[in-house]
């Protein structure tokens, strides 16, 4: 008994940093709709501004108070960022923030490493709380028995300020109708900049909280972020108690997997999220108006006629320079521009899903990676030629698009892209940890194609064909009975459905199709690189794709080609340098402030005026 008591108290100890960054992330999303990806970076300064101060302010104080501290200061860190990043993009199409939260991302990760270089800091001791008490036997951490009590208090704390308030009374009027709010005289403008300071407060607070257990790296921004999402859809968007309930829950199972399942702990908090989404859809204490607003990402120009002669005809020259680049590129320009186009028709599949569908998936590249794999696992296990493994690649992801897709097209919004974030976790793991067959983390490599596409112009040429087919197809599909009837259900579910459209059906089907074509960009690359990695399934790869479709412009056609050509050049130049991620990161905010309805909607927009003025 007092084993298991020991672990219970061990996971609620643990669920109060979680608590605290989730908190931060819920009561943020929930009054300003921004899906805040930059939430992690928050907890990692704090913990490194609560490092500094604990080596200056002296004894039991000074610990405590550089917790403080530090907590105020990331706020003020948050409220800069609010104002300088978010606030300009407030009316770009919903979650176009997105990627300026992860410009934001790359951005402290540069910062972070210049000011405390990239060695990892061990956090001090607690004064007065080093060692352990024993309950029934079982020696408990001092510092997690202090941690059980601090973590109720700010939970009480908040609640006090939401619920006893004049302050916590505009949060809620917030996140019910911001509309209505703005209407009665509130300034939203500094209402959504407290409310993300107070976020990003919480985070940082966290972050120096958890220092005696874990200390601060640079790795604490990412590995900690997919928990703290998963907690927050678990609870429910923008629900304080569904977070405290959930990061409860949350640290507990995995107290417990660790004990009794450590081959499980990759995918447990998945598991357990993709349980309650099928039982509570919204999540434990989430509502389905507000879950319901988020996944709509603004609607395209209407209407969105097929390309005209002047496009068609930039799309031909194009097409003819691709076609020519054998004959006066190098080497390196061929393997570029191959690269390029792979992840052009990647980012083009996911557009398709995004722009048309209406639907937000942050587990894409389970099917880009699934595609590689399925072709590397046909010529390393079945010996299957070249050609045979390439055309079963599509096939098999989309296979798994299929049956995924059925699961998570039940939802809306952030809780249909939390779960395709869950499914795509469960199938890393299972290529991560089944090393006999795929190879685990050393991957499947000697994976190269035919003797007749070995030569890099061949294969270009070769991915010129497919890439472009692909993203042909797609585009035709758009332009279909298919495609309008998808545009429909995005744009008002309610009266498709009455004129006859199954809108479950179509959108399922679609999320089929991009699986397809996302899986034949991975054949495409496994065969490029001659090897596939884990890597390739992870979530930093669905959000590369996720950046370039809102740079390129998620109410255009081309959006996913162009930006994923933007973002694939300027990262093989920028990658050159030190410091590149803090460069890409304000680029990439930089481009989001300028252009907020993304690369190729700008350019068309300066060209309607031009047009218009010239008449």
């Amino acid at each position: 008994m007092g084993f298991y008591l020991a672990q219970v108290l061990t996971g609620l100890a643990n669920a109060g940093a979680l608590f605290m960054v989730a908190s931060g992330l819920s009561l943020i999303f929930g009054v300003t709709r921004i899906v805040n990806f930059a939430h992690g970076s928050f907890y990692m300064i704090g913990a490194y501004i609560g490092y500094t101060l604990m080596q200056v302010l002296p004894g039991a104080v000074g610990f405590w108070g550089a917790i403080i501290l530090a907590g105020v200061a990331v706020g003020l860190v948050g409220l800069v960022v609010e104002m300088l990043v978010l606030r300009p993009v407030y009316k770009a199409p919903e979650l176009f923030q997105l990627v300026a939260t992860f410009g934001v991302i790359l951005v402290i990760q540069d910062l972070a490493l210049l000011i405390w270089g990239p060695e990892d800091l061990l956090g001090p001791r607690a004064p007065g709380l080093r060692g352990v008490v024993r309950i029934m036997g079982e020696p408990i951490p001092k510092y997690d028995i202090a941690l059980l009590v601090i973590t109720p208090f700010v939970a009480l704390g908040l609640w006090y300020l939401i619920a006893r308030t004049r302050v916590g009374v505009l949060v809620r009027a917030a996140t019910q109708d911001r509309e209505m709010v703005g209407a009665l005289g509130v300034n939203q403008a500094w209402l959504f900049s407290g409310v993300f300071a107070l976020g990003t407060a919480l985070a940082g607070l966290g972050g120096a909280l958890q220092l005696p257990k874990g200390g601060a790296d640079l790795l604490m921004d990412f590995n900690i972020l997919t928990s703290v999402f998963v907690v927050v859809v678990i609870g429910g968007m923008g629900s304080l108690p569904g977070a405290y309930l959930a990061a409860v829950i949350i640290s507990v199972v995995n107290v417990f997997g660790v004990t009794f399942l450590p081959q499980s702990t990759l995918v447990l908090i998945f598991v357990v999220m993709v349980l309650v989404l099928m039982i509570r859809p919204f999540g434990l204490f989430g509502r389905e108006e507000v879950a319901g607003e988020h996944g709509q990402v603004g609607e395209p120009e209407t209407p969105i006629h097929p390309a005209g002669p002047r496009v068609r005809l930039l799309v031909a020259v194009g097409l003819v320079i691709l076609a020519m680049l054998p004959l006066y590129g190098s080497s390196f320009s061929l393997v570029l521009a191959t690269d390029i186009l792979i992840f052009c028709l990647f980012a083009a599949s996911l557009h398709f899903l995004l722009g048309i569908g209406g639907l937000v998936s942050f587990g894409h590249a389970a099917y880009f990676g699934g595609g590689a794999y399925v072709a590397a696992l046909l010529v390393t296990h079945a010996n299957s030629p070249m050609e045979l493994a390439f055309l079963l690649a599509p096939f098999g992801a989309g296979l798994a698009a299929l049956i995924i897709g059925w699961i998570c097209i039940r939802l809306t919004g952030v809780y249909f892209a939390m779960l395709t974030l869950a499914f795509a976790q469960l199938l890393w793991s299972l290529v991560f940890q089944w090393g006999e067959v795929t190879g685990g983390d050393d991957g499947l490599v000697n994976i190269w194609p035919s003797e007749w596409l070995k030569a890099s112009t061949t294969f270009y040429i070769f991915t010129l064909i497919f890439t472009v087919g692909g993203i042909l197809l797609m585009r035709h599909v758009a332009h279909s009975p298919f495609g309008y009837a998808l545009r429909a259900a995005r744009d008002s579910e309610r009266r498709a459905e009455a004129t006859g459209i199954n809108t479950k059906r179509v959108r399922w089907m679609a999320f089929t199709l991009a699986g397809v074509m996302a899986g034949l960009a991975g054949g495409l690359f496994v065969f490029s690189k001659g090897s596939v990695f884990p890597n390739e399934l992870e979530i930093a790869r669905s959000f590369d794709a996720l950046i370039v479709v809102f740079l390129g412009g998620v109410k255009t056609l081309a959006g996913g080609v162009v930006g994923g050509a933007f973002f694939k050049g300027v990262e093989e130049i920028l990658t050159r340098f030190e410091y590149w991620r803090l460069a890409l990161g304000l680029l990439i905010i930089f481009v989001v402030i300028v252009a907020p309805q993304g690369i190729v909607g700008t350019l068309r927009n300066m060209f309607r005026r031009h047009v218009k003025d010239e008449t």
